[in-house]
């Protein structure tokens, strides 16, 4: 995909209000996007819920792929796992502020193990529906999806210009 066409699409989808990752995390709230780091934030101290923002993406991404009639039925069965994470992903978040203690070391190796195990078990999820959409996508509708639906990693444990970081 050329720059010129990212550039675009990207700048489509800021001023829409589309902001993702997958992510979808699990999945859908941990997805990817451009505009990862402006997910959170409306304005100062906004806070908006993944399936607040799941629509917006959705609209985004299907006006980006440019999805037919012939590919609907794929798409469909994308949209709702994608609406289902973001659910999933606001009781997560619910639970996470209800939770006051400060949890000890292993307490929190637990939280730790099950939120990796929902992220693993909500990309089996994403898969399971994205594959077959992405086969039914034409070759220049793969392109564009490369970009918008492929994960981006990022080593959160080291924060930002950590040891690890790779220009």
């Amino acid at each position: 995909m050329s720059k010129a066409l990212a550039g675009a699409l990207l700048s489509i989808g800021l001023s829409s209000g589309f902001a993702v990752h997958a992510q979808t995390g699990t999945a859908a709230a941990d997805q990817p996007s451009a505009a990862h780091g402006m997910r959170h934030h409306e304005g100062k101290g906004a806070f908006t819920k993944p399936s607040e923002r799941v629509e917006a993406r959705l609209a985004y991404i299907r006006t980006a792929l440019k999805i037919t009639d012939a590919q609907q039925a794929q798409w469909n069965a994308f949209a709702e796992t994608l609406r289902n994470q973001a659910r999933s992903a606001d009781q997560r978040m619910q639970e996470f502020r209800a939770q006051r203690e400060t949890p000890n070391a292993i307490t929190r190796l637990e939280r730790e193990q099950q939120r990796l195990a929902a992220r693993v078990s909500g990309i089996n999820e994403l898969l399971a529906v994205q594959r077959p959409l992405y086969t039914a996508l034409s070759p220049e509708q793969q392109a564009v999806a490369d970009q918008l639906l492929a994960p981006r990693r990022h080593d959160h444990h080291f924060g930002r210009g950590g040891p690890h970081r790779m220009s």
